[in-house]
């Protein structure tokens, strides 16, 4: 599909739109719902001002919340009823309490609503953003919206675009016409998949209306069994059909690398993995003001969890788990969690992946597991200089020795400080073995080749999905 690329990440130009359009939709709502609550009696331009800061405010207020409960994921498998469930969720309850909080907290910014008027403002907006919804449901996987895809080759690499397309559930909006072969070697993509190639690869793209041609042939250096096609893939560029190879493809699609298929060049002469001394320090202003803004805010918590630790397994038990973890540069540091497993957990000495229903948690950890309480005090490690608020998952010493030995670039995530949450963590549920790694891994190489503020920024707002609804928990 089409795409956009703003702070260095791709994003599908159908979602910006309906982000546009939904955002006009919510301000639209604002004022129907001035005239509505006060019967036309009142003029919503007498005071056209006031109405139009409460109209923006709101509007942007719930897009991040709509963003925060994933409304805005492109490739989703959700049907239109979970979509307008997750809009739901982000209008009435999230949206509602954080305009009513702001209300009583900044009563100076104008921002207050009526509870009559805030009702139907948002009983309109989801209807509204039912009907957007629909429509692009409607228009997204129609022939002439779908982004029409050629890939050149037909062995292992052309197979891996075409597994992760179908991983991906990308048919809606991608149309996958086939595999244009090169070579004399026995195809590895399914026969349906193959085309027999009538004319040049330009005469066969135009005809079948191409937009976007993929490269993913797996030796590409002229040879009698392997003619590489650079003079016809000149033409169709010439011509104006985007021509990208399989790596940048799956990369913007998928938003991970795909660690086998990478090499040491394609790293080096690709976009990203830029870091300089304002990045670093803008970075760490940004994690001194959310690690404070957040112990601020859940102190309570961690008060609570102080006091249910201690009545669940005495005076005695201790608060604070701390384990060490490889951190930026490959250092040793000590990360602190509140305990979720009892005393003895790894009484024998070693490392052992958590596991789902893991049986060594107890009641009060699996809650704070739950809702990430557990993960708080790592704040402090933030405020160390430790970690970052957003980055890698640190892991266990032993664990990274033998992952580096199993997994290409396993080292390479070390290259940034690591988070309490980050991109693997939203796109990929908790690893408990080394396929897992290898797959959390491709996630953490998206990130540290296409970090920014904006990004972090993006992938907090996110964590308050995994939080509400305990996803990766175990």
């Amino acid at each position: 599909m089409n795409h956009i690329r703003i702070f260095r990440q791709y994003i599908p130009a159908y979602i910006l739109l309906l982000v546009l359009l939904e955002y006009l939709a919510m301000v639209t709502a604002v004022y129907a719902a001035h005239s509505l609550r006060f019967s036309f009696g009142y003029s919503v331009f007498s005071d056209f001002s006031g109405v139009q800061s409460r109209a923006q405010i709101y509007a942007i207020v719930n897009l991040i919340c709509m963003i925060a409960m994933g409304a805005y994921r492109p490739h989703s498998t959700e049907g239109l009823t979970g979509s307008i469930l997750r809009s739901m969720v982000a209008i009435f309850l999230i949206g509602t309490a954080i305009l009513s909080a702001s209300f009583y907290l900044f009563p100076s910014l104008e921002i207050y609503f009526g509870r009559g008027v805030l009702a139907i403002t948002s009983i309109i907006s989801l209807a509204f953003i039912a009907l957007l919804r629909y429509v692009a449901r409607e228009l997204v996987g129609t022939e002439t919206l779908r982004w029409q895809v050629l890939v050149v080759g037909a062995g292992d690499r052309a197979q891996r675009v075409l597994n992760v397309l179908t991983e991906m559930n990308a048919d809606d909006d991608i149309d996958l016409i086939g595999c244009w072969p090169v070579s004399t070697a026995e195809p590895k993509v399914p026969a349906q998949k193959l085309i027999q190639p009538e004319g040049t690869l330009l005469q066969f793209s135009l005809r079948r209306k191409v937009q976007e041609i993929v490269v993913a042939v797996d030796e590409r250096r002229r040879s009698d069994g392997n003619s590489f096609p650079l003079d016809e893939l000149l033409d169709c560029k010439l011509d104006g059909i985007d021509v990208i190879d399989d790596l940048t493809f799956l990369e913007r699609e998928s938003g991970q690398l795909d660690i086998r298929t990478l090499s040491p060049g394609w790293l080096v002469f690709s976009e990203g993995f830029s870091f300089s001394p304002m990045r670093d320090f803008l970075e760490r202003g940004f994690d001194i003001i959310a690690s404070l803004s957040l112990l601020l805010v859940t102190w309570p918590f961690m008060l609570f969890t102080v006091i249910a630790i201690k009545l669940e397994e005495g005076m005695r038990a201790p608060l604070i788990y701390s384990q060490e973890r490889v951190g930026y540069g490959s250092k040793v540091f000590r990360v602190h969690k509140f305990r979720s497993m009892g005393v003895d957990a790894e009484k024998d000495g070693k490392a052992q992946w958590a596991q789902k229903n893991d049986a060594r948690v107890t009641r009060v950890g699996q809650f704070i597991r739950n809702t990430r309480i557990d993960e708080l005090p790592q704040i402090f490690n933030v405020l160390k200089g430790e970690m970052s608020f957003v980055g890698p998952r640190p892991e266990r010493p032993q664990f990274v020795e033998e992952l580096s030995q199993q997994i290409p670039y396993y080292r390479e995530r070390h290259r940034v400080k690591p988070g309490i949450t980050g991109w693997a963590q939203l796109c990929y549920p908790y690893g408990a073995s080394v396929n897992d790694a290898e797959q959390k891994l491709k996630y953490d190489l998206y990130y540290i080749k296409n970090h920014s503020l904006m990004f972090d920024l993006y992938i907090l707002v996110r964590t308050v999905e995994i939080i509400l609804l305990g996803k990766g928990v175990r």
